[in-house]
């Protein structure tokens, strides 16, 4: 195996190799993080050029917590009958996307749990009407997982499903659920999710129909490094197959860490003395920066402010990342593992680049730029 600084030498190239998932664990493993943020960050330059990194404004609407899943990190999902259980309505949902759109908003990430009580008609009509209330904003909408819901519910295949649904108004199916693309790891955590090749194939359906999407990651669930090289190099084999056909392909990579408050699999871990559960700030910010170096085809990395706090979002934009994410106004589903703030005001995401030395410039969910900020204060009192 080729050690870590002969690995990072040539991806400091100008024509630096593909990076093999050997050499990835060798460099996540080895490489000092100043030196693997270093070569993320050149690499970031050549990627996407410039000084700019960017945000959006959107909001994220949590349609229903009724989940038949059950996944064993998740504390926000309710089963059915449950006292807590609710399912917004067409006016609840409308109401939270005029507020955003008199803060100038671009998209909604609505996404929730799969609710079997929901027939399919349910779906397209709220998308429909949401359309033509809010033509807009972008209607970035569910899951591989409540698509394979949906699909099952209203007898169709998930291609026919996404169809419809693209045809009712929606402009991307986000990467949720993903988790960890790995099946030894995802069955232990989310059985009832089904396999790695389920969310690879609705994804890939998803970007044949020309659908926004994105790729996540969530990792920290005792997996080791391999595991999580193994994951990122499912979405690149995705992403060179899609391109090559001409599709739109992932706009962007997110990873976080599992949180482990409020929730079964943190209560479990905790009992049993586990203490390779989670991550810190560091590994966080060693696996932005191999991110970086092993997607050669996806060019946006995104930070994770909601989970990691805006200070260690800044200094992954000095490990690879080129955008900030959004400022969401409303979470439910990492809040409810712990997580204390999940919404950033379009200022506070401003100053956060600003001040490590970046210009700030709002885009949209397809990453067109909507606004450069140039190198002024923030334009927007924090709220």
């Amino acid at each position: 195996m080729t050690d870590w600084m002969t690995i990072l030498e040539t991806q400091l190239s100008t024509d630096p190799p593909i990076l093999s998932v050997e050499d990835a664990e060798e460099i996540y493993l080895q490489a000092p993080l100043s030196e693997l943020m270093y070569a993320a960050s050149e690499r970031r330059k050549m990627q996407v050029p410039g000084n700019i990194v960017t945000y959006m404004i959107d909001r994220n609407i949590n349609y229903t917590n009724i989940c038949t899943i059950n996944c064993n990190f998740c504390s926000f999902y309710r089963s059915p009958g449950h006292d807590e259980g609710y399912t917004q309505t067409l006016d609840q949902i409308s109401t939270r996307i005029h507020e955003l759109e008199e803060l100038g908003g671009s998209r909604i990430l609505m996404q929730g749990g799969v609710n079997p009580s929901l027939p399919f008609e349910w779906y397209t009509g709220l998308l429909s009407e949401l359309s033509t209330r809010h033509p807009s904003i972008a209607l970035d909408c569910f899951s591989p997982i409540e698509i394979e819901g949906i699909a099952e519910v209203s007898g169709l295949s998930t291609i026919e499903v996404l169809s419809r649904l693209r045809e009712s108004g929606m402009h991307g199916l986000p990467g949720g659920g993903a988790e960890m693309l790995v099946d030894s790891v995802r069955n232990g955590i989310s059985p009832k999710k089904g396999s790695s090749e389920n969310w690879i194939r609705v994804m890939g359906e998803a970007q044949s129909l020309g659908l926004t999407t994105s790729a996540t990651n969530v990792f920290g669930f005792g997996e080791n490094v391999r595991d999580r090289v193994e994951h990122m190099n499912k979405i690149r084999i995705l992403q060179e197959r899609s391109l090559s056909k001409d599709y739109p392909g992932f706009t962007s990579f997110i990873s976080w860490p599992v949180m482990l408050e409020n929730n079964a699999f943190g209560k479990l871990g905790s009992r049993r003395g586990a203490t390779n559960l989670g991550a810190g700030s560091v590994e966080y910010l060693r696996h932005v920066s191999v991110s970086r170096l092993f997607m050669n085809n996806i060019n946006h990395i995104q930070s994770s402010w909601p989970t990691m706090g805006l200070k260690v979002a800044q200094i992954a934009l000095t490990a690879g990342a080129d955008d900030i994410g959004s400022t969401m106004m409303e979470e439910n589903v990492v809040s409810a593992s712990g997580t204390t703030k999940t919404m950033a005001s379009i200022a506070e995401l401003e100053e956060s680049i600003l001040n490590c030395g970046f210009t700030p410039a709002r885009r949209d969910s397809d990453y067109n730029i909507l606004e450069n900020l140039g190198e002024g204060e923030p334009h927007l009192e924090v709220r």
